[in-house]
């Protein structure tokens, strides 16, 4: 379990080194001149002083941490910012507390449904507990590499791409158009996966998501006939609706009398101009209603 440490300042240690070291150069200086060999043990005990003081410095940046170690024992993390002295015999490890992008590369796998995809996501992660992150991990880096790329491999197959009109129904959930509800069910899994190393998922988001180059063709092709079915729904619908509407507005005003087989031909023709995809050539009538 993470544990947080206030160090002493590193302010008063830099006083007492600058007070040592000249010290010892003067016993030294003394030692040469009068050839008292007690100058000398003074002169090594300043000067180790020195050293064991400046060894103890450190410097924590803003969202940096230091780990520290005593001969394998986890003594706790230092997250205060500043110059600080610790014990010189601690073993220090640096840690950014920083957010970090990861940008996953580009997955080909199977959806739902078994059609191959391409996907990548993007990934804002921080480090939250330095104890995990740095002793429940081997590397927490490629930890998170590894666990992102299987948690996007395992949203993939567990949803589809996209809806057939013959699967499911209008509340699945597909990845293309989960949008928000997708992204939300990646993060919540990659906080589930990557607790143990001391990582907290800030956000993840799908930065790319198609099908696999060799059914990409076919998937265009039926797309592009569901959009023409929709559409030429929509033009018989409103065809049928303005040839009601003639009938009824001819029958109405008693223009013209039709029987059910003038009526017929009359639906016909209004479809066929209605309907049709080319402009239509009118044949003007100059007989007789019967001609």
């Amino acid at each position: 379990m993470e544990k947080i440490i206030k160090p002493v300042s590193g302010y008063l240690a830099i006083v007492m080194a600058l007070v040592t070291l000249p010290l010892s150069i003067v016993f030294f200086v003394m030692m040469g001149q009068t050839g008292n060999s007690g100058f000398f043990f003074l002169a090594a005990i300043f000067f180790i002083a020195f050293i064991f003081l400046v060894k103890g410095i450190l410097i924590v940046n803003p969202n940096h941490s230091r780990v520290l170690t005593f001969f394998g024992k986890y003594i706790g993390t230092v997250k205060e910012n500043g110059l600080m002295w610790v014990n010189p015999l601690y073993k220090t490890v640096h840690l950014s507390l920083r957010a970090h992008n990861h940008n996953g590369q580009q997955l080909k796998v199977n959806d739902k449904l078994g059609n191959p995809i391409e996907i990548a996501a993007v990934i804002v992660w921080r480090v939250s507990d330095t104890y995990k992150a740095s002793f429940e991990v081997d590397n927490y880096l490629q930890y998170v590499n590894v666990q992102s790329e299987a948690a996007v491999r395992h949203l993939a197959v567990s949803y589809p791409y996209d809806r057939m009109e013959e699967e499911g129904s209008e509340q699945d959930i597909t990845l293309r158009d989960g949008g928000d509800k997708v992204n939300e069910m990646l993060e919540k899994e990659l906080n589930e996966r990557l607790g143990p190393a001391g990582i907290t998922v800030l956000e993840a988001r799908i930065s790319h998501l198609a099908y696999a180059p060799e059914i990409a063709g076919a998937m265009l092709q039926r797309q592009q006939a569901t959009a023409i079915v929709a559409a030429r729904t929509k033009i018989v619908e409103g065809a049928v609706g303005m040839v009601e509407l003639a009938l009824d507005r001819l029958s109405q005003k008693d223009i013209v009398v039709l029987d059910e087989e003038r009526k017929a031909a009359m639906v016909s023709n209004l479809l066929v101009v209605l309907c049709g995809e080319s402009k239509v050539s009118p044949v003007v009538n100059t007989g007789t209603l019967h001609q």
